[in-house]
């Protein structure tokens, strides 16, 4: 086990799960509590910097196994969660709104994966 890299994930774990926590309070004020945009929102914002991550370090970046490590599985796995959206269906489900529930699972499957690609889009026209 490399300690260099699992001090890397847990420092990049703690920046991004205290950034996750700031876009939710931001989320919440802006739009309320009614749905969860803050969860679609940060698994968006991290599929999209997720894309732009992967291709910079596969075209021209490289930061080596503990910067990766910092990043992806540090500061990005902090940063966006499926535990929480799995909550958050159950909630909707709970609560009877089940076209919502329907709803955000459909969005934040096809936005996150769309993001993703658009990150390595915009990357690839940046970088190639």
């Amino acid at each position: 086990m490399n300690w260099t890299v699992v001090t890397a994930v847990a420092a990049g774990g703690a920046v991004g799960s205290a950034a996750r926590y700031l876009v939710t309070v931001m989320v919440q004020r802006l739009v309320g509590v009614g749905f969860p945009w803050w969860t679609l929102s940060v698994n968006v914002i991290g599929s999209f910097v997720m894309g732009v991550l992967v291709t910079a370090i596969a075209l021209r970046w490289s930061v080596g196994q503990t910067g990766q490590a910092f990043l992806m599985v540090g500061l990005l796995g902090g940063f966006t969660t499926f535990s929480a959206f799995s909550l958050d269906v159950a909630t909707l489900v709970e609560r009877n709104a089940i076209v919502s529930a329907g709803g955000y699972v459909i969005g934040s499957v096809v936005l996150s994966i769309g993001a993703l690609f658009a990150g390595m889009a915009v990357t690839k026209g940046i970088l190639a």
